[in-house]
């Protein structure tokens, strides 16, 4: 499987939900044929975005067989797959069918905070055990804990198979560090919609998207233009959206960009406990910006 498949915009898929809480099947069809028609480059299928951690198991892999038939190979998928004790992780990797996904992305284990040493040994464990690509997610601020660039980079030497990054830290000399230093062939991935195009200009290549739900046409655009070196149009778009990004983050995600797709017509605006949809006050605002863009794209 060639590695730049992940390259682009992959999008972090939400879980629609009708008013009576269940999985809204019939929204989340056509999110996926909208995506596919309007240049989303992969999916990632039970990440943070699809509030997985509300999402029993038997749901789990009703929505990812469905999904996965949805998509019948179009686009490559990506499987949310971590946690934080090292042993039930490595078993339900080797007790999951994997053969209809293109890699796994995993996050760092959270809550129970581990050194660098014990960050790294996880890892290898994950690495040693999957069947599939493994995608590295570093999000300190969900997880509680930092996968630092030496680490990273010990990580990406030592496994050929542990194939990128998804970056979502903010730290910018941390990514540069990576970005410098690793293997040709590792690759670093925006886990940060804002600040995508400029992580392009370092080496990045692309994004895993929250945005990108709703907007998939032009977001990929951004991050086509910027891989291919026009800075220039890459940016335009990239400020065209930055007050909508920063929107889609104020009372958390997925509600963010849950109020934007519902506003759009494409789900109802139901989250699922201990997450709310975002006040009011967010709701308009997004409304409102929402109208200002349908001017300007």
């Amino acid at each position: 499987m060639p590695k730049n498949r992940f390259t682009g915009m992959g999008v972090a898929l939400i879980t629609p939900f009708k008013k009576d809480g269940s999985i809204d099947y019939d929204a989340l069809r056509r999110l996926i044929e909208y995506q596919i028609k309007n240049g989303t480059d992969y999916f990632v299928v039970l990440g943070t975005t699809a509030e997985t951690p509300t999402l029993t198991k038997q749901e789990r892999a009703e929505l990812v067989s469905f999904v996965t038939a949805q998509i019948n190979g179009r686009v490559p998928i990506v499987l949310g797959m971590g946690g934080n004790c090292t042993k039930a992780l490595v078993e339900e990797i080797r007790s999951t069918d994997l053969s209809q996904v293109d890699a796994i992305l995993s996050v760092t284990p959270y809550y129970n905070k581990p050194s660098q040493e014990g960050l790294y040994r996880h890892y290898a464990e994950v690495a040693q055990n999957s069947r599939v690509p493994v995608i590295l997610y570093n999000v300190p601020g969900r997880t509680g804990v930092n996968l630092t660039a030496q680490t990273t980079l010990r990580l990406a030497n030592e496994f050929k198979n542990i194939i990128a990054i998804k970056e979502a830290s903010g730290n910018f000399a941390q990514i540069d560090d990576i970005i410098k230093n690793k293997p040709d062939d590792f690759m670093v991935i925006s886990g940060d919609d804002g600040i995508t195009f400029p992580l392009i200009t370092l080496g990045a290549v692309g994004v895993i998207s929250v945005i990108g739900n709703a907007f998939p046409k032009e977001f990929s655009r951004m991050v086509r233009l910027a891989l291919n070196g026009d800075y220039n149009g890459a940016r335009e778009i990239h400020y065209r959206f930055s007050e909508l990004i920063d929107l889609l983050f104020v009372d958390g995600n997925p509600a963010g960009v849950k109020s934007m797709l519902s506003v759009m017509g494409f789900i109802e605006n139901e989250l699922r406990l201990p997450l709310v949809p975002t006040t009011i006050n967010t709701f308009e605002k997004i409304r409102f910006v929402l109208n200002q863009l349908k001017t300007s794209i």
